[in-house]
């Protein structure tokens, strides 16, 4: 899809929804849809498509309904569906399918947003209704806007090498999220084993024992720079249970947290 579509067509927003299960959806032939991921991965197939992992976003086309999302056994997942029409009525819109992009921070605040105004107002008059239309549809363009141009930045020529540098500059911002194999593999554009292979070449050690070596050195600095409770760096760097992180810590510093601390009062 080009950029062309919209810049002479309009979408117009119709409904904002958010999921946690499997289920099957129906596109009305006038009607769009954006997946955006919030947490986790799915699994997603059209009709008489093969199934596609996703774990940011991706845009639904009425041409392959119904589409079916599959939650991975023994993991859980959140997911927000909008619904939106395009105006001229039957104009050639085309995005379909993966949706890619470096600005989720942004695309759930904007969520969110979409969400408090589709709340809010319980009984709008006609004039707050217009407002709120025109409102909703800028942030629905917004959104549009972002993974756009950035689903098509991120399909852009660019080596292999470039693209793990950034996969690893993203780990090391972003370490106290729930970071996953498939999770990073796929905003890298890459196949999980491909991306495996990749990380191994360029780090040495596997994606879960960087992460793990990571959060470690990142609560060290916080214990020398900070007089935050251990259970508090715990949660900070990324760990929610206490117990895990005072065990990972001793693996890779050879002293428990409690021991580290006390190290630190004798300097």
């Amino acid at each position: 899809m080009s950029f062309q579509q919209l810049v002479s067509m309009i979408p117009v927003f119709e409904q904002v929804e958010s999921f946690t299960t499997a289920q099957t959806i129906v596109n009305p032939p006038d009607r769009h849809m954006i997946l955006v991921v919030l947490n986790g991965h799915l699994l997603i197939s059209g009709s008489n498509q093969e199934p596609v992992m996703v774990a940011q976003g991706f845009a639904c086309h009425p041409e392959h309904s119904p589409f079916t999302i599959q939650v991975p056994k023994t993991k859980s997942a959140e997911y927000v569906i909008i619904s939106y029409r395009i105006f001229p009525e039957n104009s050639p819109w085309t995005l379909h399918g993966p949706l890619r992009t470096y600005s989720e921070v942004k695309i759930k605040y904007m969520l969110d947003e979409l969400i408090r105004r589709t709340e809010d107002i319980d009984s709008p008059t006609n004039e707050q209704h217009l407002v709120e239309q025109v409102r909703k549809r800028l942030i629905l363009e917004r959104i549009l806007f972002i993974y756009l141009y950035e689903t098509q930045w991120t399909q852009e020529d660019k080596s292999s090498a470039a693209s793990m540098e950034e996969s690893l500059s993203y780990m090391n911002e972003h370490y106290m999220l729930k970071l996953t194999l498939p999770m990073l593999a796929e905003r890298a554009g890459m196949s999980v084993g491909h991306y495996t292979v990749l990380f191994k070449n360029l780090t040495g050690t596997t994606m879960s024992h960087y992460l793990r070596q990571l959060r470690i050195q990142k609560a060290k600095q916080m214990f020398q720079q900070t007089h935050l409770p251990a259970k508090e760096v715990a949660q900070l760097v990324g760990f929610t249970d206490y117990f895990h992180f005072s065990r990972t810590f001793k693996q890779e510093t050879g002293s428990s947290p409690t021991e580290f601390l006390k190290g630190l009062d004798k300097i």
